[in-house]
């Protein structure tokens, strides 16, 4: 009877069984790869069974591959509601940077996944029809605030917008990642709040000062971006 009633209920919304998978998978290919992950696992997280997840997304490929597909589909849409249009450059690119940073942190998941296939050598990335679709729009949005930088004077060189968005995403991904053997190396607690602070505050005067010729000093601690953008580098 129980079974017949979990099987009514996965017919009558078929989507949120999918999304409930879809998050269980996630959870687990996180924790342990891919290889170490394992479909039992998944099924009795998602309340569902091998049968069923078989039937909504598929083998354990798969499965993966839907996840990480999901997992690129999530930031890019929130990247989408930044406005970015809306903003002057510099406080544009700063929004960016701290988008990017904050959403490392909030979803580990993340990073854990971006881990996984980079050693499979994008093996299954490779097989999306969907992920290079994702970014265009996005590269696009960055290459417009940008050349409007430049036209405005904020920026002093029109850098290739994957290449920027690889250097915000490397600065942030860098330290995150390697944050545990960074600690004991240098003896601070690079995870603590004062030192996130600090690291975002780096990070947005570092690349501020590459797109503005200004230095990096330029952009301290405290300064409100327009207060930033009006500091001229020193003579």
């Amino acid at each position: 009877m129980a079974k017949a009633k979990q099987a009514l209920k996965w017919q009558r919304d078929p989507e949120g069984m999918r999304l409930r998978i879809l998050e269980a998978a996630k959870q687990e290919f996180a924790a342990h790869g891919l290889a170490g992950a394992r479909v039992d696992r998944i099924a009795v997280k998602a309340g569902a069974n091998k049968r069923m997840l078989y039937y909504h997304v598929g083998k354990k490929d798969d499965l993966y591959l839907a996840v990480l597909e999901g997992a690129y589909e999530q930031i890019r849409a929130e990247e989408r509601g930044l406005d970015l249009e809306h903003l002057d450059p510099p406080d544009a690119i700063e929004r960016l940077i701290g988008f990017t940073w904050n959403y490392f942190i909030r979803n580990p998941e993340f990073l854990a996944l971006l881990n996984t296939e980079n050693l499979a050598k994008a093996r299954h990335l490779k097989r999306s029809t969907k992920v290079k679709s994702m970014h265009s729009p996005f590269v696009e949005m960055i290459r417009t605030v940008v050349r409007r930088g430049v036209e405005s004077g904020d920026f002093v060189v029109a850098v290739d917008p994957v290449q920027l968005y690889i250097s915000i995403a490397a600065l942030c991904f860098f330290y995150l990642s390697n944050s545990a053997t960074l600690s004991v190396i240098f003896g601070r607690d690079l995870m603590g709040k004062q030192a996130r602070d600090e690291r975002l505050a780096h990070m947005v005067a570092l690349v501020l000062a590459a797109l503005t010729g200004k230095s990096a000093a330029s952009f301290g601690k405290g300064k409100t971006p327009k207060a930033r953008a009006a500091v001229q580098q020193p003579a």
